[in-house]
């Protein structure tokens, strides 16, 4: 297919992401996790037919995640690196410690860029010079989904906090 430049201008209307679903084997476990990291428990509703539908959403997000039974065919845990944006990953960490999540340490990318897949280039500790988007932290929900805390202290031209 050849681009024209029409088919680079912005797009005339909102699209927003609010919904992103993922995978989990053991639907009750899922709901304590989540409830464990104090997001909100916006619904919970199932059928006669075993269909279930379970949605959280993280503290002053726009999108929320959702699981259940019969809603995906891909595998438990196959999700990764689902990003949250916090202000301090280190308060970050700590906060979900003390929950009793299990995290990473903060790491920065030995390249100093968005961070690799995986463990690929990591140093522990925050971004030397505490860069905006340079510091993260992970955690993995009960099936294995990869979660991704990314420090975000100024935001890129256009991106703008609510």
């Amino acid at each position: 297919m050849t681009t024209t430049p029409a088919n680079h201008a912005p797009f005339p209307f909102p699209l927003t992401l609010e919904i992103v679903v993922i995978p989990v084997s053991d639907v009750e476990r899922a709901k304590a996790f989540y409830s464990q990291l104090g997001w909100r428990l916006d619904a919970d509703f199932a059928n006669d037919k075993g269909f279930r539908v379970i949605q959280f959403t993280p503290p002053q997000s726009h999108c929320s995640v959702m699981f259940g039974d019969k809603m995906t065919g891909a595998t438990a845990g196959s999700v990764r690196g689902l990003h949250l944006v916090a202000r301090d990953v280190v308060a970050v960490r700590e906060e979900l410690n003390r929950r009793g999540i299990e995290t990473s340490d903060v790491f920065h990318d030995a390249d100093g860029l968005f961070h690799h897949g995986g463990n690929h280039n990591r140093v522990s500790g925050p971004n030397p010079q505490r860069k905006s988007y340079g510091s993260f932290v992970s955690f993995n929900d009960p099936d294995g989904n990869e979660w991704i805390v990314q420090e975000i202290t100024e935001r890129l031209p256009g991106r703008l906090w609510d």
